[in-house]
């Protein structure tokens, strides 16, 4: 494994990369918002296991075809980005739980963000160009353990930081939700600024360039 001071490095780069606000942070936001606290935890949950999916093709060295082949690339970027709007645009169009007469956090939709989680985590090249840019960089080849190995090590690592920095969004996110917990309207225009998040964040991941 890499040395003491290079491990040290890596964690706090990525201890600082994860608390950046980026797409997945504000997805389990956005999913607090529209469907409470445990719908939040399971879409974190969906996207921590998703991730996985971007450790083992960096381990495996599949992450480097998106470089060598650029319309997989966009293919997949724009795919998600589709599914993003798609879901943001689902969410504008349920009713919230209080007009339903339903309890504010539904099992189903806990599920439901749990599976949807997944997906948009999959379906986001960009994770797999993280990993090939940033972890090569903490991969020492002289060491005692093989360079997969190392991979899938300090994959995991990143992979738990960034989701432990997604709960504590996700538990910030739960205390607004509590204060206005009861209020059909409140929960309406929750789940309108959850939509607009995940509206958000497909036309952003669309529109850029790389």
């Amino acid at each position: 494994m890499p040395s003491t001071e290079m491990l040290l490095a890596f964690m706090a780069t990525t201890a600082v990369f994860a608390f950046i606000p980026g797409p997945a942070m504000l997805y389990a936001a956005a999913r607090t918002l529209a469907g409470g606290r445990m719908s939040g935890m399971m879409a974190t949950l969906g996207i921590h296991l998703g991730c996985y999916v971007h450790v083992v093709a960096a381990a495996a060295g599949l992450s480097i075809l998106f470089h060598a082949v650029p319309l997989l690339y966009l293919a997949v970027k724009l795919a998600g980005a589709a599914y993003l709007v798609w879901l943001g645009i689902a969410l504008f169009r349920s009713a919230p739980a209080a007009q339903a007469g339903l309890p504010s956090v539904q099992p189903k939709s806990a599920r439901r963000a749990f599976a949807e989680s997944i997906g948009v985590e999959v379906l986001n090249p960009k994770t797999a160009i993280f990993f090939m840019a940033f972890l090569p960089q903490f991969i020492d080849a002289s060491a005692g353990f093989p360079v997969w190995l190392q991979f899938l090590v300090l994959g995991t690592i990143v992979n738990l930081t960034f989701s432990f920095a997604d709960i504590v969004c996700v538990l910030l996110a739960g205390s607004l939700i509590a204060r206005l917990k009861g209020s059909a309207r409140a929960q309406r225009w929750m789940q309108r600024a959850g939509g607009t998040v995940l509206v958000g964040l497909g036309l952003n991941v669309a529109l850029q360039r790389s």
